[in-house]
């Protein structure tokens, strides 16, 4: 295995890709439990039928842990997007009808969403009754068990060489209410300081699926806060203004 070809550095990880093959690694520090769980959702997203690089082995590099999948060559389609601005509505219809595909499929041994987001508002630097605020709402919200990324953004599709579109990084993949998964693409967008496309992308999302942008607004505070968890500081404090719009009733 051939650690010297690095394309991609994340927080407690590297990628490399050796031939053919994508080797993620990870930092020594890095919960085991955590990566055993990104390679059990991959291979469970893989079930489902949707396109994506398989999963290959996970194996020890050097002492580290590491997660060994298919290479795809191509670009993402946030490079995409930024050599081709003329072309940004082609490519954000592509976004959306590939995310409505993912809310389309079911892998019921999937984490459940609302499991995951009630423990990250508990654990979230905010005061009792705001976290209870949250609770509450999530706990009011339809349950659903639509697959959900989790990090769906432009630069986790790359489009092969044959035009073919893959979704990468199934770490946060969990089974629950689509618009959770909507709300997070959203305040992504809004991290990344683009609002004029984050409200794009939500108009034509809500056309596209015949949802109600209300209902999807819904979620913000409760994603924004279950969100702030981990993270910089300063898109912590963007979060966190996202959980003022909690409605006290």
């Amino acid at each position: 295995m051939k650690l010297d070809n690095v394309i991609a550095v994340r927080t407690g990880k590297k990628v490399y890709r050796d031939g053919d093959r994508t080797i993620k690694v990870f930092e020594s520090g890095f919960s085991k439990a955590d990566i055993l769980n990104e390679a059990l959702n991959q291979a469970r997203i893989e079930e489902t039928g949707l396109n994506i690089p398989k999963i290959l082995e996970v194996s020890m590099v050097e002492g580290k842990w590491a997660i060994v999948s298919e290479y795809v060559e191509g670009k993402t389609l946030a490079q995409l997007m930024e050599e081709n601005p003329d072309q940004i509505d082609k490519y954000l219809e592509l976004f959306v009808d590939l995310q409505i595909e993912v809310h389309n499929k079911k892998a019921p041994l999937l984490n459940k969403l609302k499991d995951k987001m009630n423990r990250k508002i508990s654990q979230a630097q905010l005061d009792a009754t705001t976290r209870y605020d949250l609770h509450t709402r999530l706990e009011a919200m339809p349950k659903h068990n639509k697959v959900c990324h989790g990090d769906f953004n432009p630069s986790n599709i790359i489009i092969g060489e044959d035009g073919m579109p893959y979704i990468l990084d199934w770490s946060h993949a969990t089974q629950g209410n689509a618009s959770a998964d909507v709300a997070r693409t959203y305040l992504l967008f809004r991290l990344a300081g683009d609002q004029p496309l984050a409200d794009k992308y939500m108009d034509l999302f809500c056309k596209k699926s015949d949802t109600a942008k209300q209902y999807v607004q819904k979620w913000m505070p409760i994603v924004a806060a279950s969100q702030s968890v981990k993270g910089k500081e300063d898109e912590r404090e963007f979060l966190l203004s996202w959980v003022d719009v909690v409605d006290y009733e």
